[in-house]
């Protein structure tokens, strides 16, 4: 919250001017990232997963508000855009890695390992997801609207609604987890997939779909537990006063979670079950007897 000493408000919109090159260094990473990103989608159509490109969309915009903010520090409606989006991405990368989980137990054919019943486990994290993501979005619009009162409350707002994306990403992990435990443990017949390699790791393909999830999930939990401890701090803390953290702690981590999520792409996977290979197809036509002569054409 801003301070008051001497009976004098102490509210800026930025304690400091914001960096041009950071901020177009990661506008064109986070571009290169999302449209890779939308590749996959399109190339693989797991549009499910379209929701992870639109939070990358969501962070370019924010960074190129940044970048016109670097000339412009007063000016609050690009303040107000560049806060919302960067607060706005990680949510949606969120929904989109409950969806992914979900789909990935059904595949399977292991809801009966799931922690959380399975017609239950996408619509709790995601509901609790959307929860968070519009108390964020609330909190930074009345933050910057520029005023002391304001400020006040739209940090707090905007401080429950990253305790509820924590407490939910938290359970998910334990979920997520436990799942991984009792899979291995009684793996299904699906579970028994071929080895392929993410061109980092050769694992189960179902395991590499469960490696990127860990991996945004972590990336995603510390990038929160900053923002909750920045935005506890105050206007005036010492974690808002200095962009460097916001570079380290979100820019850095939320691009690494893009990264991540397009070398572990649960379409590695998932669009196995709904349209198989056509290199496959070619090669069960190519093993079908003739009805003929009964060789093999």
């Amino acid at each position: 919250m801003a301070s008051n000493t001497g009976g004098e408000v102490d509210f800026k919109l930025y304690r400091y001017t914001p960096s041009l090159v950071a901020a177009i260094l990661f506008t064109v990473l986070f571009v290169l990232a999302t449209l890779y990103h939308l590749y996959q989608v399109v190339r693989t159509r797991s549009w499910y997963f379209i929701v992870f490109a639109i939070g990358g969309a969501f962070q370019i915009i924010g960074y190129i508000c940044r970048a016109l903010g670097h000339s412009d520090k007063e000016n609050i409606p690009l303040y107000s855009i560049s806060t919302i989006m960067i607060l706005l991405a990680p949510p949606l990368y969120a929904a989109s890695i409950y969806m992914t989980l979900g789909r990935l137990i059904l595949h399977l054919d292991a809801e009966k390992l799931s922690l959380v019943p399975v017609k239950w486990l996408t619509m709790i994290f995601v509901s609790g997801d959307v929860i968070a993501f519009f108390m964020q979005a609330a909190g930074g619009g009345i933050m910057a609207s520029g005023t002391l009162s304001a400020m006040t409350t739209g940090e707090h707002i905007t401080i429950g609604g990253l305790a509820i994306q924590l407490v939910f990403f938290s359970v998910f992990i334990i979920a997520s987890t436990i799942f991984h435990y009792r899979i291995r443990k009684n793996p299904t017949e699906k579970s028994f997939a071929p080895l392929r390699s993410s061109g980092i790791l050769r694992m189960p393909t179902w395991e590499i779909v469960m490696t990127g999830l860990y991996v945004a999930s972590i990336l995603i939990l510390i990038r929160s537990i900053f923002r909750l401890i920045e935005y506890a701090q105050g206007n005036s803390g010492y974690l808002i006063s200095h962009e460097a953290f916001l570079y380290v702690f979100d820019a850095t981590l939320m691009f690494f979670t893009m990264v991540a999520m397009s070398i572990f792409h649960p379409s590695k996977v998932l669009s196995q079950s709904t349209k198989a290979p056509r290199s496959s197809r070619r090669s069960r036509s190519a093993n079908k007897e003739s009805p003929m002569t009964g060789e093999r054409v």
